[in-house]
């Protein structure tokens, strides 16, 4: 008997173990209307709405306003007292590794954001993207619904797409699918390291092997476009299928450039091309150096880190939290991202821009509207505006800011997810760990 209860005793350890280790159950699709009411709605657009209500059904938004104004009926509703809290559109992470790299660098099993070769436009970060990474919850928490997951590495390391958060599999993920091709522009300099998204390895790059690297481009890129001029091509090719949407506007060109000649040779590049669409990438004091060329050619820029260190020896000490405010007030739309994997960083980062030139509203912007408008989604998400999707957090303070963001609701096209992750059951354990022992 007593063998039989070591037994027994042992496998509830173990599936209580298993349990801590895994990830959320995904939220199921909204049954009933929820209205959230009473709280201040941040709408995203700049607008902010004291003792507002907010209610949705099917996924999608269908009130958004005063609640003195709300007169739809409730009954067979969620009704949700949000008094006190804040009410804010989902935050985007674009150009990120996440749900691709679950450890970092160095640790291959745990890494799947490279392939071999430096022409693969046809490879789809989508497919490689793990729902059951323990970073997402984590992310979840403060406030992050959806990412666009990016493939790193030279010349054209892949096709990029837009997730949202709380999935079972990369299918249920996918919010707007293999909607941009990245393009790393060499460099001439063979400085080894990394920067934002693209790596460069010692010698990798150095002006010999520029020439070659920029003729590999053009020779693909002459290919695609003459690819894309036939409807129905005898023979498919899936490199050159996969750039066809740069031709027409269906897919967007991720440029990066780590110095400012680079830059204008990648843009020039592009438009010879024909490519329709582009964004500036991993976008710093190097790109601002180019500012007039970006607002010539409508070209949004996604800032690589605002808590990052300045890039040159001589540059303001406080510039990358400047550089948001600088592009804006030059009229060039302006995201943000974050290139370390403390990933929940995220909306922090946006915080620090508004002790240097941005309102809350403009701030949060950087993370909501103007990602989204920049990533192309902006018809369904972004803001919080009747008929959009229902991606909805309510923090009981402000999300911009470390001290005081606590997210209590998070909602995915409607979905009510879940805010438990790998943190807060570490927490709660040695919690207990450290109560008994005091006992």
């Amino acid at each position: 008997m007593k063998k039989y209860l070591t037994i027994s005793v042992l496998m509830l350890f173990v599936l209580f173990n298993r349990t801590m280790a895994q990830s959320p159950v995904v939220a199921p699709a909204q049954k009933k209307t929820v209205i959230l009411s009473g709280g201040t709605i941040h709408t995203g657009t700049g607008t902010v709405i004291e003792n507002g209500t907010i209610a949705f059904t099917g996924g999608k938004i269908t009130y958004v306003g005063k609640s003195s104004d709300f007169s739809s009926d409730k009954s067979g509703s969620d009704v949700i007292d949000v008094s006190g809290k804040h009410i804010y559109p989902g935050l985007i992470f674009p150009s990120t590794s996440i749900g691709l790299v679950e450890i970092g660098s160095g640790v291959d099993v745990a890494t799947d954001n490279r392939e071999t070769g430096n022409l693969n436009p046809n490879v789809r970060a989508l497919v490689a993207y793990n729902t059951d990474s323990h970073v997402i919850p984590v992310i979840r928490s403060n406030g992050i619904l959806l990412a666009q997951i990016c493939p790193v590495g030279n010349l054209l390391p892949g096709t990029s797409s837009v997730v949202q958060l709380d999935a079972w599999n990369w299918k249920d993920a996918a919010y707007k699918a293999d909607n941009g091709i990245q393009l790393v522009w060499p460099r001439k300099s063979s400085a080894g390291g990394r920067r934002g998204s693209a790596y460069f390895m010692p010698g990798e790059n150095t002006a010999s092997s520029y020439d070659k690297s920029v003729e590999e481009l053009e020779e693909i890129f002459t290919d695609a476009a003459a690819y894309a001029a036939v409807e129905k091509p005898k023979d498919a090719n899936l490199r050159l299928e996969s750039l066809r949407g740069l031709f027409d506007g269906s897919k967007i060109l991720f440029l990066s450039a780590s110095e400012t000649k680079g830059i204008i040779a990648a843009i020039s590049f592009a438009k010879r091309h024909g490519v329709k669409k582009m964004v500036l990438t991993d976008a710093d004091e190097s790109s601002w150096e180019v500012r007039s060329i970006l607002k010539d050619n409508n070209i949004p820029v996604i800032l690589a880190d605002p808590l990052s260190v300045p890039k040159y020896d001589y540059s303001d000490t406080k510039m990358p939290f400047k550089l948001a405010a600088m592009f804006k007030n030059e009229g060039i739309l302006v995201g943000l991202s974050y290139s370390k994997q403390a990933y929940g960083n995220l909306p922090f980062a946006a915080g620090q821009t508004v002790a240097y030139g941005l309102t809350k509203e403009e701030a949060l912007q950087t993370v909501t509207l103007n990602t989204a408008r920049i990533l192309g989604i902006d018809d369904k998400t972004g803001s919080l505006e009747q008929g959009k999707d229902a991606n909805i957090v309510v923090s009981t303070g402000d999300i911009l800011d470390m001290s005081s963001n606590n997210v209590e609701y998070a909602f995915i096209t409607g979905r009510n997810i879940s805010l438990d992750n790998k943190h807060k059951q570490l927490y709660k354990r040695f919690q207990a760990k450290y109560d008994n022992m005091s006992r």
